[in-house]
């Protein structure tokens, strides 16, 4: 009897590589005394207690859920939901008379609802998605989806751990070249945790006015930045008086599970300030219904939030990341000094690059299914391995073109400070074991 056919599409499809390490892990047989996981970006922290207090109250009087009836919302989401992302961007400066806020099922469906809304027809090159390489896997991911084409911007990492745009002059040449439908930037940067100036994000601008392209800004990471002579910065805050015609083209993706410490609550936004974006956008998710509306009512209580609060917070988050990237940083340099380990400048990654300590033929994602796999050594009589994400996902590499992932690396500042204290020695000694038996 023959078996019924997968789509072409399913018979291609392969794990996230933020999510490879996880699943290889839980089907390993035989399991070491712990594993410590930084290859997604899972917070573990507790959430905000304004959000704390309606979740654990969400049975009393004041809950709408009381009765237990739990209906839809509108389509673009609850007043307060929407509320609550203009509260946070405006206790931050920002303007926000003029913006539309669409929620949505964690920032992932704002990414789909973008690609959909910027990008030309499925199955065409037309209008692609320009982004930054590395970029943030999902993007790829979701465009291969709907079959929507991306082109990227060459970024390298260099021996100092700094990842580098190339200058204005060849972005422009590869935008005519392209002809991208909107350019994509995360100036906190996942995966490489690379800090956007406000003058990077100036000259990107003037291209999009000059081309028509959207420009459209990642700000999943946007309070999270460690070095203090620099301001936070965002799409919002740039303006027609910084660029004239940036008004009217801009996006920004939001969500509740970084800074807010809340990734399983999947509410996310796209934000705009181009009313015709915002209604086409609605149009399309109406198939979706809404976002979860007990994830709605749990974020909108941010919506009531003072700007001392709102700012208080922020500090404190900066501030817990700043200690513990610093220490990491520091404590792989000591442990192997020729690893290249990326700038602790903004977000809450860094990039592991391991070519000056590798043989030849070394492969990034071979090392990280050793380590789910099988793999694990000796922490202080603690048999352990560790999990961490392949960095060839977030490079969108063409035919044969080289991956620079492929000695690469991911890490998530995600697990308690005391098991990220234990990341620089059991990622070196497990990639030393690795390369003694390669």
């Amino acid at each position: 009897m023959s078996k019924p056919i997968l789509s072409a599409h399913f018979e291609s499809r392969k794990p996230s590589d933020v999510r490879l390490a996880q699943m290889k892990y839980d089907e390993r047989k035989v399991k070491p005394q712990a594993v410590i996981n930084v290859g997604i970006g899972n917070v573990s922290l507790p959430t905000n207690p304004a959000m704390q207090k309606r979740m654990f109250g969400l049975n009393s009087s004041e809950s709408p859920f009381a009765n237990g009836v739990v209906r839809y919302s509108g389509t673009a989401g609850t007043v307060e939901a929407q509320n609550a992302f203009k509260n946070i961007l405006k206790s931050e400066g920002f303007d926000t008379s003029n913006l539309y806020v669409q929620v949505t099922d964690g920032g992932s469906s704002g990414m789909e609802l973008l690609l959909l809304g910027v990008c030309g027809p499925a199955g065409t090159d037309e209008r692609p998605l320009m982004m930054i390489d590395p970029a943030y896997t999902n993007y790829i991911s979701f465009a291969e989806r709907i079959g929507r084409k991306t082109v990227t911007i060459k970024r390298h990492m260099g021996e100092d751990g700094k990842f580098n745009l190339p200058d204005m002059d060849e972005v422009e040449e590869m935008i005519k070249s392209n002809n991208p439908g909107a350019l994509l930037i995360i100036p906190y940067d996942n995966p490489t945790g690379q800090y956007y100036t406000y003058d990077i994000l100036k000259d990107l601008a003037k291209l999009c006015v000059k081309y028509n392209m959207w420009m459209v800004s990642d700000e999943a990471y946007r309070e999270l930045y460690y070095n203090e002579e620099e301001k936070l910065v965002s799409i919002w805050g740039l303006t027609d008086a910084d660029v004239p015609g940036i008004e009217g083209r801009r996006i920004s993706i939001e969500t509740a599970s970084k800074v807010w410490n809340a990734c399983g609550l999947r509410i996310g936004a796209v934000i705009t300030d181009n009313a015709e974006f915002n209604n086409r956008s609605v149009a399309e998710y109406t198939a979706n219904l809404c976002a979860n509306v007990i994830g709605q009512y749990i974020f909108g209580a941010l919506a009531h939030e003072s700007k001392e609060s709102i700012l208080g917070w922020c500090k404190q988050q900066r501030d817990y990341y700043k200690d513990l990237i610093v220490k990491v940083y520091n404590g792989l340099k000591e442990q192997e000094p020729n690893l290249i380990v990326s700038s602790p400048d903004a977000s809450i990654y860094s990039v592991i690059d391991v070519r000056n300590v590798v043989k030849p033929g070394f492969d990034s994602i071979d090392f990280v299914l050793y380590c789910a796999g099988e793999g694990s050594v000796d922490m202080n009589g603690v048999e352990t391995t560790l999990l961490v994400a392949p960095m060839k996902g977030f490079y969108d590499v063409k035919n044969d073109e080289e991956n620079p992932g492929k000695t690469q690396f991911r890490i998530s500042f995600v697990e308690s400070p005391e098991n990220m204290a234990k990341v620089p020695e059991l990622f070196v000694k497990l990639l030393r074991k690795y390369e003694a038996q390669r």
